[in-house]
């Protein structure tokens, strides 16, 4: 009897990237693999969309359209190249209007896509049903999905077989075009028997003939159990990894998969162990320089209990090291419980898996409850949609004091669709403004990237890349000389934040608990006790813009600057009415936790 074929999708190129990298992979480096995966025989990839759409942007001053591009012409015309969307937000961490979700779906055709998997994190069927529409209109396939994870030990009232079966019912009773169905656990955190019976309930639902797939992440250590269960369950397509970017944060490995599966009645997309062999070697050997952060390739027994999807922990990871916070990680994913349980139970994939960890990060840094982070807060007052379970009331109550918003049940589409910053007219009128260039690829790349997305058009686009050679060059100039920048140093056990320029240039050296330490002459005022008062950063990030200026009168609550830290936008705001004495910082500055970052008068 001829074995089951099982379409197997390549993820190495999306989120194998974005697991463990963080997106941060340069195009020219990892073509190369791309014409060694075809040549092993794959013809199916996961190339683009989700978050290694904005990470082109954000940090290697690629363009994704053009990387998709070239990427279509190394494996031909009849591949299978497939991209990751999330429902109403697309490729945004934000919702979209209608105009902004058939200009994704219209721009991903042009630049060689085939098919877009299409969920939404909180399994709210009206999130995709526009985008569903959109994507069959312009000739795409649609891969619907049902996101899947398990809830920590004690929660209950969403994420068992029978929520995943209502789940389904809705897409089908729904009316919405698709071409097949994916189970998708962001986490790894599915146990294999809850896959197992979840994947013969979608089976028996969906008409006969139906695609339908899986995917996990190795995160919690159960994903080949997890895989095989789908298999003998019934199962039509799985997705892994090739490594180093597989397993830990990732998928299975490829010849792992082809390993577990020796003598069962499946055959895997018609790989061969030994060209799969020559493939992983030449990828090797494309990433060598690349540094790989230790959290990717771990397997954690604690995912379960604060589900934290792979392709999200590194990102974050990432950030936290930027920022220099990375001991504060473990904190913020054990706090990460509470937020998942009093948040409703949205699935841990992006966005909502970052408002979880934001929210626990400020819940870390600041107080449990005592700042709602703004897509957390959102999230619990129904701005994204309806949640599975109704939030935790006093969170909520909290998340409607601090962002100023009632709780809402309107469509997240509707609310979108009404907000004129979210339409095309408001983004093709802020391009003209910054003098760049009107194409349909633009307006989509700012609408995503928001000031980042800017930041590139304009050729301002920062590079942040770990590689190993670069680290190793930086440490070696950094044991004889320090570059320009801004620096914390500390003495004393007091933190100070340094200003360092070459040259005759003013500098200074603010002391993070506000008080001056030999300020520059002619530098701009330091607090000084009694004179003003101090405004701090409550969170490490950098200083993305400035509102007020010195010498402006202020109320009470006014924005003074907004920081960026962790894909989080945090306004500074007077804490009471005066005049703006100084701001001790400028544009694009690196501040830490406690730094003066503003002097009120």
């Amino acid at each position: 009897m001829a074995k089951k074929y099982i379409d197997v999708m390549d993820t190495t190129f999306r989120d194998g990237f974005q697991s463990v990298f963080g997106g941060r992979v340069l195009m020219n480096d990892f073509f190369p693999a791309v014409e060694a995966a075809k040549m092993a025989g794959i013809t199916h990839f996961e190339f683009g969309g989700g978050a290694r759409f904005q990470s082109l942007y954000f940090y290697l001053r690629e363009d994704a359209f053009e990387m998709m591009d070239k990427f279509r012409k190394i494996v031909g015309p009849d591949a299978n190249l497939q991209t990751l969307a999330r429902g109403v937000n697309t490729v945004m961490l934000d919702t979209g209007s209608k105009e902004l979700i058939d200009l994704h779906a219209k721009m991903f055709k042009k630049h060689g896509t085939t098919t877009i998997r299409n969920f939404d994190a909180l399994n709210d069927i009206e999130n995709l049903k526009y985008s569903a529409e959109r994507i069959k209109h312009h000739g795409l396939k649609h891969e619907a999905v049902v996101t899947m994870m398990d809830l920590p030990p004690g929660c209950q009232g969403a994420h068992t077989v029978e929520f995943y079966e209502k789940t389904l019912r809705d897409i089908l009773d729904s009316g919405l075009a698709y071409d097949s169905i994916c189970f998708k656990d962001a986490s790894g955190t599915s146990n294999p028997q809850k896959v197992y019976e979840t994947i013969k309930m979608a089976r028996n639902l969906l008409p006969e003939g139906t695609h339908l797939r899986l995917h996990t992440h190795e995160t919690a250590g159960v994903s080949v159990s997890a895989y095989m269960a789908a298999l003998e369950a019934g199962v039509d397509g799985i997705d892994m990894a090739a490594s180093p970017v597989s397993g830990g944060t990732s998928q299975p490995d490829i010849l792992t998969m082809l390993h577990a599966t020796k003598g069962m009645n499946f055959d895997l997309g018609g790989l061969e162990i030994g060209k799969i062999l020559t493939y992983e070697k030449e990828l090797q050997e494309c990433l060598s320089d690349y540094f790989v952060p230790p959290e990717a390739t771990m397997v954690s027994p604690i995912i379960p209990f604060s589900p934290m999807p792979g392709g999200a922990l590194t990102a974050n990871t990432q950030m936290m090291r930027d920022n220099d916070m990375l001991d504060k990680f473990p904190e913020v994913i054990a706090a990460m419980q509470e937020v998942v349980e009093k948040g409703g139970y949205g699935t841990s994939v992006t966005p909502v898996s970052q408002f979880y960890f934001q929210q626990a990060l400020n819940n870390v840094m600041q107080g449990p409850w005592k700042v709602i982070a703004p897509g957390y807060g959102k999230m619990v007052l129904g701005y994204f949609g309806k949640t599975p379970v109704e939030p935790d009331p006093e969170v909520v109550k909290i998340a409607s004091e601090q962002l100023k918003l009632e709780p809402t049940t309107e469509k997240a589409l509707d609310l979108a669709d009404a907000d004129p910053e979210k339409s095309l007219e408001s983004w093709i009128n802020r391009l003209k403004d910054e003098d760049i260039e009107i194409t349909e690829e633009n307006i989509l790349i700012a609408a995503a990237c928001h000031e980042k997305g800017i930041a590139f058009l304009k050729g301002e686009g920062k590079l942040n890349v770990r590689k190993i050679s670069e680290m190793k060059k930086d440490c070696e100039e950094g044991s004889s000389s320090m570059g320009s920048g801004n620096y914390t140093v500390v003495v004393d056990g007091q933190k100070f934040s340094v200003q360092v320029a070459e040259g005759d240039a003013d500098i200074q050296v603010t002391a993070v608990n506000g008080e001056s330490a030999a300020p520059a002459a002619e530098a701009a005022p330091a607090a000084i006790s009694g004179e003003g008062v101090d405004i701090k950063a409550l969170l490490p990030g950098n200083v993305w813009k400035i509102v007020a200026n010195p010498g402006q009168s202020v109320n009470e609550g006014d924005v003074i600057m907004i920081l960026e830290s962790m894909k989080m936008e945090i306004d500074v705001v007077a804490p009471k009415g005066g005049v703006i004495k100084s701001i001790n910082v400028a544009t694009n500055d690196k501040v830490v936790e406690g730094q003066v970052v503003a002097v009120l008068g």
